[in-house]
């Protein structure tokens, strides 16, 4: 049964899973994915300007009950080959990247608009005002960061706190057992501060799907190449398979499951190329992974934080009045809770 949870900061309601229409090429099979989805109660749906011919798709799919979704989209990524301005975080991209994604969603706004990828040519101030600028234009009525240092993001919503601008309320990044570069600043970042996480590549491109693991031939024509994975990614997915035979779920839904584990702020995206997979990774909405599952997951691949996070965890007498002083943390934000 879908949750429903605040969206960051603000009062919009968003599901626990965010469906991705990347692969939205064909409007018949995206029309299932989306009815599966809708089914199970989910309500956000996003896509971007660079994602081919998904826009247009979605929007020919949601006519008539576009506004019953949470439709998210980007800007940032080059539109047009040979024009320096087709791309990057200012103003004359946004204004035009949001008008022809308008045009192909077929509605006059969108629910969130990601800034898809960090600009560094472009002040964050100038960006961070073109994005409020569109709030107050009502063509947008959320924003996020996507792909963003959790620096300029804080610096972001500081400037947007001091100027009485709209911030980012998520952030969207990689996520999964193999990918958990988030953990070191991103993730905290994002629980201090309250904000919701859109997390993409649960399944690392496949790879925890255990397709490519201990198979008498592992399948061609993927996004990887069965050659090029290392004995840490399959380690990675046996374990994820072992758990899935123990628990009698999908490899997929475990490895989606994990990440939901880490965090309550954390929202995976869930990708498909037909409404039968969709329906099998919404199955993971049921998976409560147990306590020692999560952790035999976590040790079946190496992480190290790294510094400055291994000095600034765990239990620090040096800081806190030495051996046997016991220092109560204060309470996070209400539903959230370390991602470590």
């Amino acid at each position: 049964m879908m949750r429903y949870r605040l969206f960051g900061p603000s009062g919009l309601r968003v599901s626990e899973l965010f469906l991705g229409a990347m692969t939205f090429a064909d409007a018949d099979e995206g029309r299932r994915m989306v009815d599966v989805y809708a089914d199970a109660g989910g309500n956000v749906i996003d896509t971007a300007s660079a994602y081919g011919d998904s826009e247009k798709v979605l929007g020919d799919i949601l006519r008539g009950r576009r506004d019953r979704f949470v439709v998210a989209t980007k800007f940032a990524l080059t539109r047009e080959t040979g024009d320096p301005n087709s791309g990057g975080g200012h103003r004359k991209n946004l204004a035009l990247s949001l008008e022809a994604s308008l045009r192909r969603l077929r509605t006059d706004y969108v629910d969130l608009l990601w800034v898809h990828a960090w600009d560094e040519h472009t002040p964050i101030e100038e960006t961070m005002r073109a994005l409020d600028d569109a709030v107050r234009a009502g063509k947008v009525l959320y924003v996020g960061a996507s792909n963003l240092p959790a620096w300029l993001v804080s610096r972001a919503n500081t400037l947007a706190e001091w100027r009485d601008w709209t911030p980012f309320a998520g952030i969207q990044v990689p996520y999964s057992l193999l990918r958990r570069d988030i953990e070191r600043e991103l993730l905290p970042m994002a629980e201090a501060y309250g904000m919701s996480v859109a997390a993409y590549g649960a399944l690392a491109a496949g790879v925890l799907s255990g397709r490519y693991t201990d198979a008498a031939e592992p399948p061609s024509g993927g996004r990887v190449d069965p050659a090029s994975l290392s004995e840490r990614d399959h380690r990675a997915a046996r374990a994820v398979v072992a758990a899935a035979a123990e628990l009698g779920a999908t490899p997929t839904q475990v490895a989606i499951a994990w990440t939901r584990a880490r965090s309550r702020a954390v929202h995976p995206i869930i990708g498909a190329r037909s409404a039968e997979q969709v329906r099998g990774n919404l199955g993971a909405l049921d998976l409560d992974l147990p306590a020692e599952v999560v952790a035999r997951l976590d040790a079946s691949v190496d992480f190290d934080p790294g510094y400055p996070s291994d000095l600034n965890t765990g239990p620090r007498p040096w800081m806190h009045g030495g051996e046997g002083v016991e220092l109560e943390p204060r309470t996070r934000p209400a539903g959230l809770r370390p991602g470590g």
